[in-house]
């Protein structure tokens, strides 16, 4: 089995290629690191084919050979990360073709219903953000839950991002797109009273809105342990909710969901959430049993009709 050397010898080219691309697309460091242990992986099973000359069969054979040990979500986890990969090798030049697009992804982890709070479950939620910088990881929680933030997009949030006077967020999310996001006035004021209580960063062009108690832009695992702790305190009090898997990105699971059981438009819920097709929002326009019984309960049967 070659080493990380020896693959950096046969394909060293365009795995710098992809790193240099991921950056600058703004990918997080955790998905930067998943993506190049699943290119490695991937990599190897080419066998010093040259990567351009491998096709869709190198990528199913890839696939296949990991299937016994992973599941569905993974699969497409990693074809995600080959698809990525040759498009960077695309994008400058070293590659003609992306062979990972003519392979199909799973249709399970598009069946599966996103986990999200109710309305009532996210507002008795809040009572439960604590810490010494409460009105910080107070803006942080909201940002995520009531404008759909994903949590890289919270980590990279600068100051000159926060349009105060036209009540927008300005947010650089996947595909290096921006995106503007209306503020409601609540959570632009508590942003406000945030930005002036934020301690001076140690770097003096540090533009980072979410500063830790080192005067450093806050970390994608720092918010991630912000979210943790509050759920975790969340859930000791609501049993019902102990078996939730909640993270940061339920947040935005359940402001689309919300958005969406409120009436909203579905091409107005793509849009705020930053996503490149209506297909991907469409998962959220899921009904739970209450909106099942709700529905239900309309029928009437005529009972006289039958006696």
């Amino acid at each position: 089995m070659p080493s990380q050397h020896e693959l950096e010898e046969w394909y060293g080219e365009q795995t710098h290629a992809f790193r240099i691309w991921m950056k600058q697309a703004g990918y997080t460091e955790t998905t930067q690191k998943e993506y190049m242990r699943e290119v490695y992986a991937y990599l190897h099973s080419l066998d010093e084919l040259a990567v351009e000359k491998a096709g869709k069969m190198q990528v199913i054979a890839f696939l296949v050979s990991k299937q016994q040990s992973t599941g569905d979500r993974t699969r497409n986890r990693t074809l995600s990360a080959i698809r990525t990969f040759y498009a960077s090798l695309i994008d400058f030049e070293m590659a003609s073709r992306n062979p990972a697009l003519e392979v199909k992804k799973s249709k399970t982890e598009k069946n599966k219903k996103p986990v999200y709070l109710e309305e009532e479950e996210l507002a008795d939620s809040l009572a439960y953000i604590e810490g010494r910088y409460r009105n910080r990881n107070i803006a942080i929680f909201l940002l995520m839950s009531y404008c759909g933030l994903r949590v890289g997009e919270v980590h990279r949030l600068n100051r000159s991002d926060f349009k105060k006077a036209k009540g927008t967020i300005e947010v650089f999310g996947k595909g290096r797109k921006w995106n503007e996001i209306p503020v409601p006035e609540t959570l632009s004021a508590m942003l406000s009273e945030v930005e002036q209580e934020r301690i001076e960063p140690y770097r003096e062009k540090e533009d980072a809105f979410f500063v830790s108690q080192k005067g450093k832009r806050l970390s994608i695992r720092q918010i991630q342990k912000i979210a943790g702790q509050t759920f975790m305190a969340f859930k000791q009090q609501n049993p019902s909710l102990a078996d939730m898997k909640l993270s940061c990105h339920k947040l935005r699971h359940t402001f689309a969901t919300m958005l969406l059981k409120n009436g909203v438009d579905i091409r107005v819920v793509k849009e705020l959430m930053g996503h490149a097709s209506i297909e991907t929002t469409m998962i959220y326009t899921h009904v739970n049993d209450q909106q099942k019984k709700q529905a239900m309960s309309t029928i009437n049967i005529p009972m006289h009709a039958i006696g």
